[in-house]
């Protein structure tokens, strides 16, 4: 059994889309960042970065003491060695998943994440901030689209990559991009959203979080205003 400690954002989508593809027993804890659930103590003890989402892993491949990771990347890479599953055992074909699932968590995550921010949240709307991040998203979706032209996923075979990049895809109109200017892309994103594994993680998604995360002063804070000092 997995515990998945988890909101309904992008890098929480990754793991219920794997979860909801292998059929692995799990029970979602729903940790509200809005309400400042990430900063509880037994959260923080399985998630030292105070972020989601995390997992615990009630039966480890080594039979061990239950076994938490964090960081979505992480945990897609666990689960993926754990299953056996939507990652390749050659070494070719493994180093091609692994380097678009670090390309999205270092790239398309971080930089479609700030476009959100400077977009969506941020109270002072600040031209530069936006046309930086909009124009980086733009072209990390060409970056994308280039590579699906000649294959129906990222790396051939659907995998842990595809898993970590379409959450990040998902809110295309907030991030301001038109996916028909990325037909490649579209094609993909398509594909992934008429899986029946997407759609049950999606849906489960709407029955847990009904209100935004960012809906009152207090909320921005506990987002937004974090420093070192809230490091304890």
């Amino acid at each position: 059994m997995i515990d998945l400690h988890y909101w309904t954002t992008p890098n929480g989508h990754k793991i219920t889309l794997f979860l909801e593809e292998t059929g692995l027993p799990y029970t979602i804890f729903p940790v509200n960042i809005g309400k400042g659930d990430q900063f509880k103590p037994e959260f923080l003890k399985i998630s030292p970065n105070n972020r989601i989402p995390a997992i615990v892993d009630h039966a480890p491949a080594e039979g061990a003491e239950p076994m938490s990771v964090f960081e979505s990347g992480a945990i897609l890479l666990y689960l993926a060695e754990k299953t056996g599953q939507f990652l390749p055992v050659a070494l070719r074909e493994r180093t091609e998943v692994l380097q678009w699932l670090f390309w999205q968590m270092g790239g398309l995550g971080p930089m479609a994440g700030q476009n959100h921010h400077f977009n969506t949240y941020a109270q002072e709307k600040l031209p530069y901030a936006i046309d930086r991040y909009v124009r980086e998203t733009a072209r990390l979706y060409g970056v994308l689209n280039k590579q699906l032209a000649d294959r129906e996923f990222i790396a051939h075979d659907y995998s842990i990559a595809d898993m970590a990049c379409y959450p990040w895809i998902v809110p295309h109109k907030r991030q301001e991009q038109d996916l028909n200017d990325f037909p490649h892309l579209k094609r993909w994103f398509d594909a992934i959203e008429a899986r029946p594994a997407t759609r049950r993680a999606y849906e489960k998604a709407e029955l847990i979080n009904t209100t935004p995360s960012v809906s009152d002063e207090a909320s921005r804070k506990l987002l937004f205003g974090q420093d070192a000092s809230t490091i304890k």
